[in-house]
């Protein structure tokens, strides 16, 4: 089996590669490693961007420490739910797909975890229920799009529609309350642990998990490999079907762990959770940097696009701005991202010291 390993800096007698030479002229912040690094760096620039907007604009949150806090708290705890879900979808953007069905999985799984007959297990066989619907949905996405040869866009337009109406039949188009013996469920939205929101405490560990995952285990490699060139991942030996059917599965996981962070904060299942859920996490994980052609992207720049979108968001409510002019902006900040992608740092002149 043929390993897939990064091209050596030296040669075999120890000398630099002409690579390696062309890399320390240029310096590592023009090299390809540190792409990530710098489209992280703008995204924080973008949320500082947000702030001095917010502190010329609504100096009374924005410029008192206190409701600074807590609006950032309000932030990160919306961006909770759609965070998980991007994390999911950049996996599998990265492995060189697209998950359109997200939202409708959100919906399903909340709808089926506040069903009367699931309540009666009591808040562990709510969250039970909801990663199983959530994961094999995934799965069955993966199935149809590995196995199945159905594209992607297909197949998973195909389980948005499917899903959303089974949500429907499922509830009778009906919310379903949480019954108050399951209040653990809602409580996650109410309680702090060290003055933070449990659902903020969710995504970062959702995160974290996602990182490590993506950028030191071998599944994650083999994702990078599975979406920058699936023929060389195959002569490797990875087994392209079902690392695309895992990928699947992950995201539907994700989707069910969503699925509860919406059910606790609104106290309900409904088979209108989720809408446009899929949008959001797509554009959150592009302006993070993962690329739609696969085989390249990073789980915190997913996450800090979240915070991009929703930190715009409330930067229009705080200021009782139109909806339709957020929408707009939104859209001008995702064709903004991928025109940036295009961009070829390493060609661009560098600056280099003059010699004293």
């Amino acid at each position: 089996m043929t390993s897939l390993k990064p091209a050596a800096e030296t040669t075999p007698d120890g000398q630099p590669t002409a690579a390696a030479e062309l890399t320390k002229k240029r310096g590592w912040w023009a090299d390809d490693a540190s792409e990530p690094v710098r489209r992280n760096l703008g995204l924080v620039g973008v949320l500082v961007a947000i702030w001095v907007v917010g502190a010329i604009t609504v100096p009374r949150i924005f410029l008192d420490p206190e409701q600074l806090w807590n609006n950032w708290l309000i932030i990160l705890q919306q961006s909770a739910a759609i965070g998980v879900i991007a994390i999911g979808m950049t996996f599998v953007i990265i492995g060189g797909g697209i998950d359109l069905s997200v939202g409708a999985l959100v919906a399903l799984s909340s709808v089926w975890c506040t069903t009367v007959a699931t309540q009666e297990f009591g808040p562990t066989g709510m969250v039970f229920t909801a990663i199983v619907v959530g994961t094999i949905a995934g799965l069955v996405n993966g199935f149809l799009i590995a196995y199945g040869r159905v594209v992607a866009f297909i197949a998973t337009l195909a389980m948005l529609v499917s899903a959303r109406g089974l949500a429907q039949l499922i509830s009778g188009k009906r919310t379903q309350r949480v019954s108050a013996e399951n209040a653990a469920i809602t409580n996650i939205a109410e309680n702090r642990i060290l003055g933070i929101p449990i659902l903020v405490w969710m995504l970062l560990v959702v995160g974290v998990i996602g990182w490590i995952l993506l950028n030191r285990t071998t599944f994650g490699r083999r994702t990078f490999a599975v979406g920058g060139n699936p023929e060389a991942a195959r002569l490797a030996g990875i087994n392209l079907r079902l690392h695309t059917m895992l990928l699947y599965g992950l995201s539907g996981l994700c989707c069910g762990i969503a699925a509860i962070m919406v059910v606790a904060q609104a106290t309900a299942g409904a088979p209108d959770h989720g809408d446009l859920y899929e949008l959001d996490a797509i554009a959150a994980a592009i302006i993070g940097g993962t690329a739609l052609a696969g085989g390249r992207g990073s789980i915190v720049g997913a996450i800090l696009g979240v915070l991009v979108f929703k930190g715009i968001t409330n930067l229009f409510i705080v200021n009782n701005l139109e909806q339709e002019y957020q929408l707009i902006v939104k859209g001008v900040i995702i064709v903004g991202a991928v025109l940036l992608q295009q961009v070829n740092f390493s060609s661009l002149p560098q600056l280099r010291k003059s010699p004293t």
